[in-house]
C-alpha cells in the first residue's frame, strides 16, 4: 500500500483540525468555564473559612477552657481508636458550618429577599370580547358596546 496514494494518511491532519476545534468549543463553553471558575474560587474561600475559624473563633472559644481532645485515644486489642481527634473534626466541621451559615447564607439570602420579584397583583379589568375595550372584572356588560359579558370566573377558566 502506498501512503502516498492513502486518503486516510492523508486527511489525518483535517479531522485532528476539527477534533481539536470541538475540544475547543466545549472548553470555551460558559458552563465548563463558570465550573472551573467556582473551583478556584470556592478554593480560596474554603482557606479563608478555615483561617477565621482556626485564628478567630477556635481562641475565642478557648477563653472558656482547653478544648482539645486529641488526647483521648481508646485502645482495644492493640487497635488504637482517636476518639479525641474525630471529637476535634467535628468540633472544628460544626464550628466551620456555623460561620458559613452566619456570614455567607444569612447574608445571601438576605440580598436574596430584597431583589426578589414582588407577586403579580390580580388583574382588576378585562377586554370586552366584541369591542376589545377595557371593562372591569366584575362587569355584566360592556360599557362601550353594551353586550352582556359572561363572569370573569367563567371566562378565566375558559381561556
Amino acid at each position: 500500500m502506498d501512503i502516498k496514494n492513502n486518503t486516510t494518511v492523508h486527511d489525518v491532519g483535517q479531522r485532528a483540525k476539527g477534533t481539536l476545534n470541538d475540544f475547543q468549543k466545549f472548553i470555551l463553553r460558559g458552563h465548563v468555564m463558570d465550573l472551573a471558575i467556582g473551583i478556584v474560587i470556592g478554593a480560596a474561600f474554603t482557606a479563608v473559612v478555615n483561617a477565621f475559624v482556626a485564628d478567630l473563633v477556635t481562641p475565642l472559644i478557648g477563653v472558656f477552657g482547653k478544648f482539645d481532645f486529641s488526647a483521648y485515644v481508646l485502645t482495644v486489642n492493640k487497635s488504637t481508636f482517636h476518639i479525641g481527634a474525630f471529637i476535634n473534626a467535628v468540633i472544628s466541621f460544626l464550628l466551620v458550618s456555623l460561620v458559613v451559615f452566619l456570614f455567607v447564607v444569612k447574608p445571601v439570602n438576605v440580598l436574596m429577599a430584597l431583589h426578589k420579584t414582588k407577586k403579580p397583583e390580580a388583574p382588576t379589568t378585562r377586554e370586552c370580547p366584541y369591542c376589545l375595550s377595557s371593562v372591569s372584572i366584575k362587569a355584566t356588560k360592556c360599557a362601550y358596546c353594551t353586550s352582556v359579558l359572561s363572569p370573569a370566573e367563567a371566562q378565566a377558566v375558559a381561556s
